[in-house]
């Protein structure tokens, strides 16, 4: 039996009286206090997540842009010094073996963040793809820890930390997916405009050591603004809404990027990348689209799409009640020939046909 890992911050979410689930092998606080409360809070105020399972890769060298752009499908080399992008990592046939953000520190220097559960595969597929010396990929993910600020009060708590110093672009300047430098108690700490919710928000990377500290002082400046610790309950339901993929539901090894309507990662005139040739889907694949219906009973993943006739037509992959909207949505993979917006299908919950409305993604989407 695989030992439970737990992230710098165990301590604190204890206190908290969090409890715990397990997610990619760590031990997780899936919620504080209520999953609508904290939901709520990110939506009108700010949530505090502890996202320091994610793993992160440090690539480094002066061919290190044309390795990415080989290894990853997305074109890297073309991304500026302070931005970030989101790509995906493909296997040889085309699956998806992750979706990753790439940072670039510098011109030979980027940072690739992943999602934990598949910290080893991603790994390995880096390396397997390593065929140019003068680049070199290092797993870093024991060192450092991640925290997330989300939510409409997310800039004006971040500016508010104490302890946070030197940072090297004003808040006012920074752009979503960019980045900065700054330092937290005198040490290094990267401040990303990205998020995982569909708000405003920041995600800070702090030595692991650091990280206590950084939690508690992040707790301090976000209390008058009304921040709340949040668990992976509100993080699973806000991405939902906002129509964001979570890997093992909206993408896999079976499943293609165009059919998860992100065939627009994919740079395919790019001259060579694993994954080229095999990245489109075939004509009949299903393709994800969004689902929204009435009442309060939600469809959840695993759950058949039907016909008004019962003819299996897809599944759902996430589903839930919004708490933002008030009405099941879902997101679910089905047959082209009933994919169009405005199309009525029927969603088998537990043996009853609940009419559900093909919608495009994202269900929500914040006010600027």
């Amino acid at each position: 039996m695989t030992e439970a890992r737990y992230t710098p911050l165990r301590e604190r979410h204890e206190s908290l009286g969090a409890s715990f689930t397990d997610f990619g092998g760590w031990q997780m606080p899936v919620r504080y206090t209520s999953d609508l409360a904290e939901h709520r809070a990110v939506r009108e105020a700010a949530g505090l997540f502890d996202i320091s399972h994610m793993a992160e890769f440090l690539v480094h060298g002066a061919d290190a842009a044309a390795y990415l752009d080989y290894a990853l499908a997305g074109r890297l080399s073309t991304m500026s010094v302070g931005k970030a992008k989101y790509s995906l990592l493909l296997a040889e046939d085309g699956g998806i073996i992750d979706d990753v953000i790439v940072y670039r520190l510098a011109e030979d220097r980027f940072l690739i963040i992943s999602n934990a559960g598949n910290r080893d595969a991603v790994g390995e597929a880096l390396a397997e793809r390593l065929r140019i010396p003068a680049v070199t990929v290092a797993d870093v993910s024991d060192e450092y820890a991640l925290i997330a600020v989300q939510g409409p009060a997310s800039e004006a708590i971040v500016a508010e930390i104490a302890g946070i110093t030197d940072v090297s672009t004003p808040w006012s300047e920074q752009k979503y997916y960019a980045w900065t430098d700054a330092r937290f108690l005198g040490e290094p700490l990267l401040i990303a405009r990205t998020g995982y919710t569909g708000e405003d928000g920041f995600e800070l990377l702090v030595r692991a050591a650091d990280a206590p500290a950084l939690w508690d002082a992040t707790l301090a400046a976000g209390e008058p603004h009304g921040l709340v610790p949040a668990g992976l309950a509100a993080r699973d339901t806000l991405r939902l809404e906002a129509g964001m993929p979570l890997y093992g539901h909206e993408l896999s090894l079976d499943i293609k990027p165009a059919q998860a309507g992100l065939g627009r990662v994919v740079a395919s005139d790019k001259d060579d990348f694993v994954g080229k040739g095999s990245a489109s889907a075939a004509s009949d694949a299903r393709v994800l689209v969004g689902l929204a219906a009435e009442g309060k009973r939600a469809g959840r993943a695993g759950y058949a799409v039907v016909t008004e006739g019962g003819t299996a037509i897809g599944e759902i992959s996430s589903g839930a009640l919004s708490p933002t909207l008030g009405h099941p949505i879902a997101m679910a993979f089905i047959d082209p020939s009933s994919a169009e917006e405005g199309t009525i299908v029927h969603l088998d919950v537990r043996g009853t046909k609940i009419p559900a409305t093909v919608t495009a993604l994202p269900f929500y989407r914040r006010k600027k």
